[in-house]
């Protein structure tokens, strides 16, 4: 990763998902303006996601992700579905590619369902428009309707024509809009899964005027890769669509005020990246740059120096968790502490799961077995914290003997049923949705789930006090130690 490159974490992720030949990789490759996949009329030419970080705009950083037909058959092909699958866990919206000139299929409806289930908002990009003559194209029953497009920017699909005023020919198409919407009635007609609309030129009118896009989750755009028919507007869908974002986040920043002081421990030992920060850390900095904040970086076996001569009392530090031990022994009690790993478990959206999940440790049994499970691959080095540093003093803590298996990169199992705990790193190299994915596969199989700086902190001791950052939870945790 360059120095101004966004990471992957932080970054939209954009699946293209559909049946065999519909167009996808076509349609990714005129989106991406690259040739990123291979094209062909061969079926089932996508065999493994093809995955491209890149700027779009007018998205901005985003990872686009070609996957594998999701009506591929046969032994190899139910393995490239698996994959294909997987890329839901992570995607922060979907483009469901169909063939206008076939319309939805049932490969396609389940994917819809999908969509919904996983609560995916996607958009439905009919592609082959080019194949259409005039007159009817197909749009699914249940397909939402975007409430307009600008004026000039091309044909418009409604389920009823009258609904709006027609222009010369010649212009692009727009976006799928339903006619209730531009009537404001309800249409109690029994509908087929696909239904007839009419290619209208123009302007899109909604409720008498003309509108900016305002996409909601399942609304259809007619498309032609080949042609390049409407692949700004998709683009611009795909914009709005993501860009209705959550509250921002922070790792530490709006816990910090203008001129706060703050000590960030680093250890660099054989397991350190040669020559740069980790993500975390730089991260960190940044945000803690970002509020006004002073951010100082030392060892670990700098820290009892550096507090000694500063000045100023600091107001927090974050250690890696490996250090916990140490600096929790030389920073005074009436300091702030707490670790990378805890702050990316806030921000990635699971620290209170991690949190109850570390009540576990209490209750493991002989045989037990734990997965270790990290965002990353590297290479193991003699001390790693997942396979050497974390057995050890898990099993030290606990006096049990401990089964421990691991997990790295884009693997995760989906049956967590033989474990009795997942415990995860910090998730710096996944987004938040396969975070978060993860985390609910573990409590849906009744199986405890916690991270790297919550298991290391309760084993040395020093849990509450590593929350002491977020009273609600210290607070949980005083509770549950009293029960």
């Amino acid at each position: 990763m360059g120095l101004n490159d966004t990471p992957s974490g932080e970054r939209v992720h954009i699946g293209f998902f559909g049946r065999r030949n519909s167009g996808k990789s076509s349609l990714v490759n005129a989106v991406t303006g690259q040739e990123m996949s291979l094209v062909s009329d061969t079926l089932g030419t996508t065999t493994d996601p093809v995955s491209k970080a890149m700027e779009l705009l007018p998205l901005g950083p985003v990872v686009i992700i070609d996957t594998p037909g999701f009506d591929d058959v046969g032994e190899l092909g139910g393995q490239r579905v698996r994959r294909a699958r997987q890329i839901l866990n992570r995607a922060d919206m979907a483009v469901l590619v169909i063939d206008a000139t076939v319309g939805m299929t049932d490969s396609d409806r389940q994917l819809v369902r999908i969509f919904e289930e996983k609560e995916i908002p996607y958009i439905v990009a009919a592609n082959k428009c080019d194949l259409l003559e005039g007159g009817a194209v197909p749009v699914p029953q249940y397909t939402a309707a975007a409430q307009g497009m600008p004026a000039g920017q091309g044909n418009t699909i409604v389920q009823n024509p009258d609904a709006v005023q027609t222009t010369p020919a010649g212009q692009d198409n727009a976006i799928a809009q339903e006619a209730s919407a531009a009537q404001g009635e309800e249409t109690t007609q029994e509908k087929s899964d696909v239904q007839n609309a009419t290619v209208v030129r123009g302007e899109a009118v909604v409720q008498g005027e003309a509108s900016s896009p305002k996409v909601t989750s399942g609304s259809t755009i007619y498309v032609s890769a080949l042609h390049g028919t409407n692949i700004y507007e998709l683009k611009e869908c795909m914009a709005a669509l993501t860009g209705v974002k959550k509250e921002e986040k922070r790792l530490v920043g709006d816990m910090l005020e203008a001129g706060d002081l703050v000590i960030l421990v680093i250890p660099i030992d054989e397991s350190a990246p040669k020559g740069r920060l980790i993500l975390p850390q730089q991260q960190t900095i940044r945000d803690i740059l970002e509020a006004g904040a002073a951010a100082v970086c030392v060892k670990d076996t700098e820290l009892k120096l550096t507090l000694d001569r500063l000045g100023a009392r600091p107001r927090l530090v974050i250690t890696d968790s490996q250090a916990f031990g140490r600096v929790s022994k030389e920073t005074p009690g009436d300091i702030l502490l707490t670790s990378f790993s805890i702050l990316m478990a806030r921000y990635k959206g699971f620290l209170d799961t991690a949190v109850k999940g570390a009540a576990k440790l209490e209750r493991l049994k002989d045989g037990d077995r734990i997965l270790v499970a990290e965002g990353c691959t590297h290479h193991r080095q003699c001390e790693d914290i997942g396979t050497v540093k974390l057995p050890g003093w898990l099993r030290k803590y606990t006096g049990k003997e401990l089964v421990f298996e691991s997990s790295s990169g884009r693997s995760f199992p989906e049956d967590l049923s033989p474990y009795a705990l997942v415990l995860h790193c910090g998730g710096c190299m996944l987004n938040e949705r396969e975070m978060l994915y993860r985390m609910k596969c573990a409590e849906d199989q009744g199986v405890a789930f916690t991270n790297y700086g919550i298991a290391i902190a309760q084993v040395h001791g020093i849990l509450k006090r590593s929350l002491s950052l977020f009273p609600e939870l210290a607070a949980m945790l005083a509770e549950r130690q009293r029960v």
